[in-house]
């Protein structure tokens, strides 16, 4: 297992947000390109870029992730209101390795079906959750769709794997809800990414030894409740 530390991007600055809300906005950073640099430097492999922004249908950072990308060597999965094909290739040609789609993914099962199969293994669903049940719309909005229901149906499609995120806790660091994360990794065939409160080295060792394929870090690495060094030496790829 690998963590990968989030790069979120808002009005051109790198941002922490606490359960997804802008107003709870805990870290504001001026150059997400530095702190990609930073994180690549520090021995993480993969990056986890999103740009907040477009997620929410208020504008893009567009330039900004082509520069990020462009800045280290890492492998980069980048998410953030890709709800078409065009999305996608615009993604994968500004260099991301994986692309992550969510809204589209819940709620258009057929084009997901067709996006996986154009880009096999390069697509990444997120499954953002709330109580178990999986949210939309920049996670605002919930599907009414429970998290093992949604995670079933994918099954035979070619994905890069499924990222699920806690909203409930992101942002909090008081810990994630490992029983739960336990039952949404053994749900998926695919390599599963988990994300949402983890603020332990203990829990990281957990995630993996439950098969989890990635765990990616926010608030915890900023705030220093993580320890850096070692969860790089330990978990960064």
């Amino acid at each position: 297992m690998i963590a990968v530390p989030a790069v979120d991007l808002s009005g051109g600055r790198c941002v922490q947000w606490v359960g997804g809300l802008p107003e709870t906005e805990q870290v504001s950073l001026p150059d997400p390109a530095a702190v990609a640099a930073r994180w690549w430097r520090k021995g993480f492999s993969t990056l986890h870029v999103v740009d907040l922004d477009a997620a929410l249908g208020r504008g893009d950072n567009r330039a900004l992730v082509r520069e990020l990308i462009a800045g280290t060597e890492a492998v980069t999965q980048f998410g953030g209101g890709v709800r078409d094909r065009e999305g996608i290739e615009q993604a994968l040609a500004a260099g991301a390795d994986r692309v992550i789609v969510g809204t589209r993914a819940v709620e258009d099962s057929p084009w997901l079906a067709r996006a996986a199969a154009a880009f096999p293994d390069q697509v990444v669903v997120a499954a953002d959750m709330r109580d178990g049940m999986v949210l939309r719309r920049g996670w605002t909005r919930s599907s009414e769709t429970a998290i093992g229901d949604f995670l079933a149906a994918l099954d035979d499609l070619p994905l890069a794997g499924v990222l699920c995120t806690d909203v409930a806790r992101e942002g909090r660091v008081q810990g994630s809800d490992l029983r739960r994360a336990g039952t949404v990794i053994r749900t998926s065939p695919h390599p599963v990414w988990m994300s949402g409160g983890i603020s332990s080295v203990e829990e990281l060792r957990r995630l993996g030894g439950m098969g989890a394929a990635g765990a990616v870090l926010g608030m915890a690495l900023y705030d220093g409740t993580l320890p850096v060094e070692a969860v790089a030496r330990d978990f960064g790829g």
